[in-house]
């Protein structure tokens, strides 16, 4: 099976006594609250989805990925996973010990304090979420969330005594550890990840079953974390991924497992990152789209593809499955790329989430040419329900 990035599964999750000893002593030490990105980072860390990270990242780390793509040691890392400070919240102490808290206030371990510095985030913006296009500003998403967190990041080791607790999704909530097992179990041997934060249409489904046309298995790894308040729910996106993997994959070579990471929206270096943790999952491909991670203008349809080249042999052990932009094509009728059709401008229909999202806005149904009518139908009963509901 692929080695972990780094060569090595990490674990910082503990278990029994020595969890319940680490839990007692958290409760005399600081508290650092994390948000909801956060906490699923320490989550990703502790499982070792994040490998070869033990915890958030110190200011060397930091400043080289900024800079070079890469942590300190020369380890191919596209963005940044730190820790924050919140409101007026004082810096702790380097060299001490802090209790991470989730948003509910649940300890869910502790953190050594190696690094506490004040960063430029301006600076960050600009370095890895600015694409070919136009350089990132004010309003791209991942500026939100730069100006909702403190001045000061705070890096170091993790223990995690406990996972944050989930009401959803459980039965697919499977660490690296636990995927790379099924994946065993099942003789797979080469696994494409396809990676996506909207329900599959059919170009999605059309580039799915050509991975599985040259692997063994395919893991559908919907991202469940936070994402954009316009993008459709996870809730909504996992009964679209169920009725379509039970009626229109075969159910011997795929999988349906949820990955909890929060969306970045930092295009061809999200792309990295998500193709470094699918390798710490035990994928061996992952499936590289028309602006996969991307949003507005920001990036280049395809510098999430180009991006891979850059690494040489000290780069990445899984491999990338690229796809052209993938349309219905009127004159074939079937799902194709300008590779594969002969068809003109006037006869590709192209697809899109937010093409979708436009036409439900606009109470109009989704064609058979968009997605098939099972998700049509839940993508119209989910949008007609008032808020909350």
């Amino acid at each position: 099976m692929i080695q972990p990035h780094g060569g090595t599964l990490v674990s910082r999750l503990i278990e029994g006594a020595d969890a319940d000893a680490l839990l007692e002593k958290a409760a005399g030490l600081p508290i650092l609250s994390l948000d909801s990105r956060e906490t699923s980072d320490l989550e990703m860390i502790a499982t070792g989805a994040m490998s070869p990270l033990e915890g958030f990242m110190s200011q060397a780390d930091y400043d080289s990925v900024l800079s070079d793509i890469r942590l300190a040691d020369g380890t191919v890392w596209p963005l940044p996973v730190v820790l924050s400070t919140k409101g007026d919240a004082p810096a702790p102490e380097v060299g001490t010990q802090a209790a991470l808290a989730g948003p509910d206030g649940e300890i869910l371990g502790i953190i050594e304090i190696s690094d506490a510095w004040q960063p430029d985030k301006k600076a960050e913006l600009l370095a890895c979420y600015s694409g070919s296009n136009a350089e990132a500003d004010e309003e791209h998403p991942a500026w939100g969330w730069l100006n909702s967190v403190g001045d000061t990041y705070i890096g170091g080791r993790i223990t995690v005594a406990r996972l944050p607790r989930h009401t959803d999704f459980n039965e697919h909530r499977l660490t690296p550890a636990e995927t790379r097992a099924s994946f065993a179990e099942r003789g797979w041997t080469t696994i494409a990840a396809f990676q996506t934060r909207n329900p599959i249409h059919r170009a999605h489904e059309y580039l799915t079953k050509v991975a599985l046309e040259q692997t063994d298995g395919l893991l559908i790894h919907p991202l469940v974390g936070d994402t954009k308040s316009d993008d459709i729910p996870s809730t909504v996106r996992m009964r679209c991924y169920e009725i379509l993997l039970e009626r229109y994959y075969p159910s011997e070579r795929t999988m349906l497992a949820v990955y909890p990471q929060a969306m970045r929206y930092g295009g061809p270096r999200e792309a990295v990152l998500h193709a470094i943790c699918r390798q710490n999952y035990g994928c061996t491909h992952i499936i590289i789209g028309r602006d996969h991670a991307g949003v507005g203008s920001y990036y280049g349809t395809f510098d999430a593809q180009g991006i891979f080249d850059g690494f040489g042999d000290n780069g990445l052990a899984i491999r990338t499955l690229r796809f052209e932009h993938a349309f219905y094509c009127r004159l074939t009728g079937g799902m194709a790329t300008t590779k594969s059709s002969p068809a003109g401008p006037d006869d590709r229909v192209f697809l899109s989430g937010t093409k979708v999202r436009e036409m439900l806005a606009a109470g109009e149904r989704p064609p058979a040419e968009f997605t098939r009518p099972e998700v049509a139908d839940i993508l119209i009963e989910s949008h007609a329900q008032p808020a909350g509901a």
